[in-house]
């Protein structure tokens, strides 16, 4: 369970970034694609076992890491260059199911400066705070017609070529369980509930165990430490933690 974290948290300083945080992108890039291209054009799953569930969460996580990689370049620690930073959001929002970085550039900052508050689009409505509520209007205020459309039409192109089995299984599917994945560690569990109002980012973060953060959202359950420290990128949000601690 996350549980508050202090108000007079200590903060890291800033660290030139380098060439690091694209690094990192394209690691992660890297490995999402050449794990899909694997999973539709080679894998022929066996269900009976469970290898094609695990690859299925594998996939996932890598899924987690492009939008991760795509939130950071909102806040600018991907790269220092600008427009290879926005370059590298907007390739990486779109192979998540064809999110828009510009469009979604404004609606995540709105979060950040009305944080928990009706002006706040990661927020519940004020009346139904209970997850499936939550997460439909969270859904709802991302999730655009012209998306849908694209998923749909990219769905049909690629069972042409590939298994639909696998199409469904390896591209669909971990993408929906993905953005589940991110509403839960990044929106449900630090915001729900009441906050004390010495806590200006109305933000929880979880337990210090860092193989879970990873591995649960690429340390974005240490939320307190994002919304007080943004210009970190997320693989420093442990040493946040760490020092928080």
């Amino acid at each position: 369970m996350p549980l508050p974290a202090a108000v007079s948290a200590p903060r890291l300083k800033p660290a030139p970034l380098g060439y690091k945080g694209v690094a990192v992108a394209l690691l992660i890039l890297t490995c999402w694609v050449a794990l899909l291209a694997y999973l539709l054009a080679f894998y022929r799953p066996n269900w009976q076992t469970p290898a094609p569930y695990l690859l299925l969460l594998v996939q996932t996580h890598l899924y987690t890491g492009l939008f991760i990689t795509a939130h950071d370049a909102m806040h600018g620690v991907v790269s220092p260059n600008k427009r290879l930073n926005n370059a590298i959001g907007l390739l990486t929002a779109g192979l998540f199911a064809f999110n828009w970085f510009p469009g979604m550039l404004p609606k995540h900052h709105a979060h950040h400066r009305h944080v928990a508050t009706p002006n706040d689009p990661d927020f519940h409505d004020g009346r139904h705070s209970g997850f499936l509520w939550w997460f439909g209007r969270f859904a709802w205020n991302y999730v655009t017609v012209g998306q849908v459309l694209l998923m749909a039409a990219a769905y049909n192109v690629l069972k042409l070529f590939f298994p639909m089995a696998n199409v469904i299984a390896f591209w669909m599917v971990p993408a929906i369980l993905a953005t589940v994945q991110l509403f839960y560690f990044g929106t449900y569990l630090p915001h729900r509930g009441e906050h004390a109002t010495s806590n200006p980012h109305k933000s929880r973060s979880q337990l210090r165990q860092h193989l879970w953060a990873f591995i649960s959202c690429y340390f974005f359950g240490y939320h307190y430490e994002h919304h007080d420290q943004p210009y970190l990128p997320w693989w420093r949000l442990w040493q946040a933690k760490e020092a928080n601690s």
